[in-house]
């Protein structure tokens, strides 16, 4: 499929059925464009003008862990949202696969769509540790690059027992859900909302690669030593996968990079862009101005 026709088949994924769907309007009002990836094709999401904002999920997960961002930070950007190799509707990435080849399949997406124009990048726990390497293959035309509660900084990845769902269904399935979002991605209970367990289920369906793989490595930290444009971060205060704590990842990512904008929003989890979302879509548009 040519980059930038409109697409009616998911190619080859399993469709979403639109009861299921968390974000009826935003997916029917989305531009969906494909680009090559392993056997078939990365596919990418694109709302509204302006300079681009290209946005990364975190692992197991799709466009759709920006869903309560895409709203906001389209109206003053045109938003450009992949879902990475291996989750959501995209294709697998080639076996073997590595940070640097992830990321090189979305740098030539973002690339295919954007050609030389500059633009803003933001990544997502995994999505981060990704688009740290998107930043070292496009250099200078990363205007900003902001880190958003990733790893691959050379800590020991945090361990987070999770509960397995694969052959629960019905309400023991959304249970799991809602425990699983407890443990990993949201610090408030209170937080974890209808709209969440449904991001969770439609996004477990379609997860197939393994991506905490990558998280005790220093790829991230790595990367950024070779993009020297403006670095941010932003970190939820409860962070359960920020060890051995979010100062030591400030401190490490200052090592490298001491001009790094790196901010906390207090009281929020891992998610913190959507347990905090209307904290962190003013943050980031502050930050990347």
């Amino acid at each position: 499929m040519d980059i930038g026709r409109k697409m009616d088949l998911r190619l080859g994924m399993r469709p979403v059925p639109a009861a299921d769907e968390p974000f009826p309007e935003l997916e029917a009002a989305a531009e969906h464009f494909a680009t090559p990836c392993g056997e078939g094709h990365m596919v990418l999401r694109a709302w509204g003008e302006g300079p681009a904002l290209v946005l990364l999920h975190g692992g197991s997960g799709s466009w759709r862990h920006w869903g309560r961002n895409i709203p906001v930070l389209s109206q003053r950007r045109r938003v450009i949202v992949p879902d990475l190799p291996g989750l959501g509707d995209s294709a697998s990435p080639p076996d073997p696969y590595t940070a640097q080849s992830v990321g090189q399949i979305v740098a030539d997406g973002v690339g295919a769509m954007l050609g030389d124009e500059r633009y803003d990048l933001c990544g997502f726990s995994f999505g981060g540790m990704v688009s740290s390497q998107v930043a070292a293959v496009h250099l200078d035309r990363v205007r900003s690059l902001t880190i958003v509660g990733a790893g691959a900084m050379g800590f020991p990845r945090h361990s987070v027992g999770l509960v397995k769902v694969r052959a629960l269904s019905g309400e023991e399935r959304v249970a799991a859900h809602r425990e699983n979002l407890r443990r990993l991605m949201i610090a408030d209970p209170a937080r974890i909302d209808a709209l969440a367990l449904a991001i969770q289920e439609v996004c477990t369906r379609a997860t197939r690669m393994k991506s905490p793989q990558f998280a005790s490595t220093t790829a991230l930290l790595d990367a950024i030593q070779v993009y020297r444009g403006k670095l941010n971060g932003i970190w939820g205060s409860g962070d359960v996968t920020a060890t051995p704590s979010i100062a030591a990842r400030r401190e490490r990512l200052m090592s490298v990079r001491p001009d790094i904008d790196f901010r906390v929003i207090e009281g929020a989890g891992h998610w913190v862009a959507y347990e905090a979302a209307e904290a962190f879509n003013a943050m980031l548009l502050e930050m990347i101005g």
